[in-house]
């Protein structure tokens, strides 16, 4: 199959601009969302897996502005993307966009975060943009090689962050802490008061006994509730 390539919607954040370029996924709540919530404090050394646009590399500078940051994807239109929007920003120094598989990729030191907004159709008919498909699909990177890679990449003391629908997230817990992972803190997420949970904050360390479990609504009746404006008020420029 040819490979067929769309034009991806930009969006523009208060300090930032991403140009969708012909990366596989547009800007989505799910990215700002994690970009918001990982706890980046005192992390000096972040990786941002499968970047995409390189929204959440932008933000953790953002946030974080004396950390280095790695931003990875094994898609060369997304890592042309990445670098376009990371050169245009402010952080153009303190981020190094790479092109390969973070499989088979080497870095000189541990990192103290990992941030990633995995692909999580593990089954299904694939969108027919290749891009789209391998942002979307697990083919290209399996949950377990998601974990178990992270793991190896990750200081002892390090944290890794993921977003995902809650079914895959609950299963994707059960997974890590198979492998050996700690769930240390879990956000789930309701779009409205009146409708079920439908994604997971998920933070994992090596170490650890206990999980702050947390909720959040993203609207109420009256729009964007406060919690989620408190969160997102940074990035988002009518917040």
């Amino acid at each position: 199959m040819s490979k067929t390539f769309h034009k991806t919607k930009g969006f523009r954040f208060k300090q930032f601009t991403i140009d969708g370029g012909e990366c596989g996924m547009p800007v989505s709540t799910d990215g700002v969302l994690l970009g918001a919530w990982s706890d980046l404090e005192g992390m000096h050394r972040i990786l941002d897996i499968g970047t995409g646009t390189g929204l959440l590399a932008l933000m953790c500078a953002q946030r974080q502005p004396s950390a280095d940051i790695w931003a990875v994807d094994i898609e060369e239109s997304a890592a042309v993307t990445a670098q376009l929007n990371v050169t245009h920003s402010p952080w153009s120094e303190q981020i190094r966009v790479e092109l390969g598989d973070i499989n088979t990729m080497t870095y000189p030191e541990p990192f103290d975060a990992v941030i990633c907004n995995p692909p999580y159709f593990n089954n299904g008919e694939q969108s027919q943009s290749q891009q789209r498909a391998t942002a979307r699909h697990t083919g290209s990177l399996s949950h377990q090689a998601l974990l178990a890679r992270c793991k190896t990449l990750l200081h002892p003391q390090g944290r890794a962050n993921f977003i995902l629908p809650v079914v895959e997230g609950e299963a994707f817990i059960e997974l890590a802490q198979k492998q050996g992972w700690s769930l240390t803190r879990l956000c789930r997420v309701k779009p409205t008061d009146n409708k079920a949970e439908n994604r997971l904050l998920i933070e994992l360390a090596q170490q650890g006994d206990q999980c702050q479990v947390e909720h959040l609504t993203i609207r109420n009746k009256n729009g964007y509730s406060d919690e989620f404006v408190a969160l997102t008020k940074d990035f988002y420029l009518k917040m």
